[in-house]
């Protein structure tokens, strides 16, 4: 083996092993009565919601991505970027009431060709970012496939003590606020959560609250109700008084009307909120990349030279879209990808040798908001089995993190322009941290991958 082969590559690109033990699956999703039967339905009506096969990360990546988040969370603390960050902000950011924003999500593209320099790059940064605790029962399922696997895939991370750590997450948000203050009910928030895509989630987070004794309802956020000091869930079998409001909501700042009780609720301080408005106008505006990116104006803040180093080797390039620089963009567009600072979750974001003339010039328009223009830098490829047949998808990876600790990898697999929940063979994967290549080598893991 050449010394700068990276054996994470090696299985990434040479093992099409499904790993998944979907029973195992099955039972750790329904592990309490009122979920019988989510298995079932997330294969009928989410049939690439997970896939079969792991991802593999060297400990270099890993290591480098715990680096980057880590400057990262310096940098928003400088002073300097926290007041460029709220000058562009709405009120409602401005405003501090201790809770720091539960699961952060760092998303990077990785090139583990080589162990001494694997290619590690920030692509995007996201509050609330979703599939924790799907993506902490899918690991487990994988780890149940043998014993080597089992010892690599709790290399990084206690999978078994994964629940308690988000619990202790939620309780660390609501003590910052509120103290010792009792905690009684937590309401789990998005638009007709029913419908959305990551809706089986809010059913096991319903289940790890209430196991610890905390009322949970799942709402949404039309049927609640500010009133004299207090948010209220209105149902049939009567009100509830909210304590904490588990946002999963995209709409960051909290303007449009069908918002504004849970809006008038977090103002006012009474009720902690988390994600909240200023954890995304501090950490997840897109223009922030911007910013990150660039060596000059970390320097200007106060930034350290090893991070200001650091970033600008794992954050691409990017750049607001201005009629000033259209022309160029508009030229190197092969070479960008390029994102509405405001959306999420890959809407209205086109690679640029996907991009038309029509849409760019609704772009320059500003039909959706403002752009940010970000150099492309190639996804990772994992060769999986559809069907008998070897084949080669994309994929990359998120750090779901608090207080800028890593608590979960996972990496999302698919096929086209952006990640989806489309592609054969794909969708949430395990990451797979190895230890080092002499582990591998010496353990049962790499004859069983053959």
């Amino acid at each position: 083996m050449n010394k700068y082969n990276n054996i994470a590559n090696t299985l990434n690109q040479g093992c099409t092993c499904q790993t998944l033990d979907r029973d195992h699956l099955r039972q750790d999703l329904e592990r309490d009565a009122s979920l019988q039967g989510m298995a079932l339905d997330i294969s009928q009506e989410q049939p690439h919601l997970f896939s079969d096969s792991a991802v593999y990360l060297s400990q270099s990546s890993y290591q480098r991505i715990k680096s980057v988040i880590s400057a990262i969370e310096r940098v928003m603390q400088l002073p300097a970027f926290e007041a460029a960050a709220l000058q562009q902000s709405p009120d409602i950011a401005k405003k501090s009431y201790g809770p720091l924003g539960v699961f952060m999500g760092y998303d990077f593209h990785i090139d583990d060709t080589y162990a001494e320099n694997p290619a590690v790059q920030l692509i995007e940064i996201n509050t609330n970012a979703g599939g924790a605790m799907l993506n902490a029962a899918l690991a487990r399922s994988h780890r149940n496939c043998c014993t080597p696997m089992a010892i690599a895939m709790n290399s990084y991370v206690d999978l078994d003590q994964l629940e308690n750590t988000f619990f202790a997450m939620f309780m660390n948000e609501w003590q910052l606020q509120k103290g010792n203050a009792k905690l009684g009910c937590i309401a789990i928030v998005d638009d007709v959560p029913e419908s959305q895509y990551l809706a089986p989630e809010f059913e096991l987070f319903r289940q790890l609250f209430e196991d610890r004794g905390i009322k949970t309802i799942i709402t949404d956020p039309q049927a609640l109700t500010w009133r004299n000091g207090q948010l209220i869930h209105h149902s049939d079998v009567g009100d509830t008084n909210i304590d904490i409001v588990y946002n999963r909501i995209t709409d960051f700042d909290l303007s449009e009307p069908k918002h504004t009780a849970l809006h008038d609720a977090y103002v006012s301080g009474d009720v902690v909120v988390t994600p909240h408005p200023r954890a995304h106008a501090l950490q997840a505006n897109k223009q922030h990349l911007t910013r990150l990116s660039n060596g000059e104006i970390l320097k200007e803040w106060g930034a350290s030279e090893a991070d200001r180093e650091l970033l600008s080797g794992c954050i691409p390039p990017t750049h607001n879209v201005t009629p000033q620089n259209a022309d160029e963009l508009w030229a190197q567009r092969k070479n960008l990808f390029f994102k509405p600072i405001s959306g999420f979750a890959s809407k209205a974001a086109y690679r640029g040798d996907k991009l038309t003339k029509r849409v760019w010039n609704e772009i320059l328009q500003g039909s959706w908001g403002s752009y940010i223009a970000q150099q492309i830098v190639p996804a990772g490829h994992r060769l999986v089995n559809v069907d008998g047949v070897a084949t080669n998808l994309k994929f990359d990876v998120r750090a779901y993190t608090y207080n800028g600790q890593i608590q979960l990898l996972a990496a999302r697999i698919y096929q086209g322009q952006t990640t989806n929940f489309r592609t054969k063979g794909g969708g949430f994967s395990p990451v797979v941290v190895l230890s080092d290549t002499e582990f591998l080598c010496k353990s049962k893991l790499s004859k069983e991958f053959q």
